[in-house]
């Protein structure tokens, strides 16, 4: 009995070793997914990860607060992929419309998070509000409406202004303009909308759903 609980202990403290402290089943690739915008060398060397760390020590959580601190991503997820990859699937913000800040168009995601300069070849709705930024209600409520709009529609935009968060309206490229008010019902008010474009008019009020007024 005593020399099968010595080769039992023997054995368990082995693998217990080679799980955490050895380096055979340590930190062999940083397998990147998702990324267009940002290098995946960017992703890896945010992740903190020494190649030969023990796959089973490694800190998903830390890593993945790590990459999330990248500004171009949105999201992130990390997993073990045994014997020896850490696997980081990353979601990068997608900008959806152009601000001025600081006296530069820069793009921006529909948190408002400010990605970069806009080139001259972008072909994004102007955000036009008091204070473009992530922490701003009337930027938010304003890329909360620009994004509600299928593909489409949102094509057709051409400047989404909010002097308040209640007070979104959209300018089409054609030149016809939208009231919508706040965020709220959306999906309704985009139905309503789609619908009153067909009659040819210069102004479309959608801000109450149930009663729509046409100019």
């Amino acid at each position: 009995m005593g020399l099968a609980t010595l080769l039992t202990g023997g054995v368990v403290g082995a693998a217990t070793w080679l799980v955490f402290f050895s380096s055979v089943l340590g930190v062999r690739d940083v397998r990147v997914t998702g990324s267009a915008r940002v290098p995946a060398d960017d992703v890896r060397r945010a992740s903190g990860v020494v190649p030969g760390t023990p796959l089973a020590r490694v800190d998903l959580e830390e890593v993945e607060r790590r990459v999330a601190a990248l500004t171009q991503v949105e999201s992130v997820r990390v997993d073990r992929g045994w014997p020896g990859t850490l696997q980081v699937a990353v979601v990068e913000r997608t900008p959806v419309a152009v601000a001025k800040v600081n006296g530069r168009a820069m793009t921006m995601d529909r948190y408002g998070v400010v990605l970069g300069e806009a080139g001259v070849t972008v072909r994004l709705p102007l955000l036009r509000v008091q204070r473009p930024a992530p922490d701003d209600v009337a930027t938010r409520s304003a890329l909360t409406v620009l994004t509600a709009l299928p593909e489409g529609l949102r094509a057709r935009v051409s400047e989404v202004g909010a002097p308040s968060p209640s007070s979104v309206s959209l300018l089409l490229a054609d030149g016809r303009e939208v009231t919508w008010g706040d965020a709220g019902r959306s999906a309704e008010k985009t139905r309503v909308l789609q619908s009153l474009l067909k009659t040819r008019a210069a102004s479309y009020d959608v801000s109450s759903p149930d009663v729509v007024t046409v100019k």
